[in-house]
C-alpha cells in the first residue's frame, strides 16, 4: 500500500492547472473586466449630453417656427405650442415662456430639473 501511494506521488503525467495558473486567470480577468466597466460608464453621460441638447434644440425651433408662422407670428409658452401642434409633448428638462408683452416680445428656456446643468446646455 505504501508502496502504490508513492507511485502516485511520483507520477508526472498528470495534467491540469496549478492554484498560481488560476489565481493569474481571475486576476487577468478582473482587470479587463473593470476597463470593460469604467469606460461603458461614460456612455450614459454622453447619451444625457445629447438628450439635454436635442430637448433645448426642439424647444428653440418650435418656438421659432410659430413666430416665422404667418398664422401664428407670436412668442408663446411651451402649451401654447403644445396645442398648435409645433411639439409633440411638454419638455421634461426644460420649462419654456414668453416673455414682455403682451404681446410677448421673446422668450425664455429655464431648467426644470439638474438634468442638465452640468453640460452647460443652454449656452450661458
Amino acid at each position: 500500500m505504501f508502496q502504490s501511494l508513492v507511485k502516485r506521488m511520483n507520477r508526472s503525467d498528470e495534467s491540469g492547472f496549478t492554484l498560481i495558473e488560476l489565481l493569474m486567470v481571475i486576476v487577468i480577468l478582473a482587470i479587463l473586466s473593470a476597463v470593460v466597466v469604467f469606460s461603458l460608464a461614460g456612455l450614459t453621460d454622453k447619451g444625457q449630453k445629447s438628450a439635454c441638447k436635442a430637448d433645448y434644440n426642439t424647444l428653440v425651433t418650435a418656438e421659432e417656427s410659430h413666430y416665422a408662422d404667418p398664422g401664428f407670428g407670436t412668442w408663446v409658452d411651451e402649451g401654447t405650442l403644445q396645442t398648435d401642434k409645433f411639439l409633440a409633448s411638454l419638455s421634461p428638462n426644460y420649462a419654456l415662456t414668453a416673455t414682455g408683452g403682451p404681446p410677448a416680445t421673446g422668450y425664455t428656456i429655464a431648467q426644470q430639473n439638474g438634468k442638465c446643468t452640468a453640460y452647460g446646455i443652454p449656452p450661458a
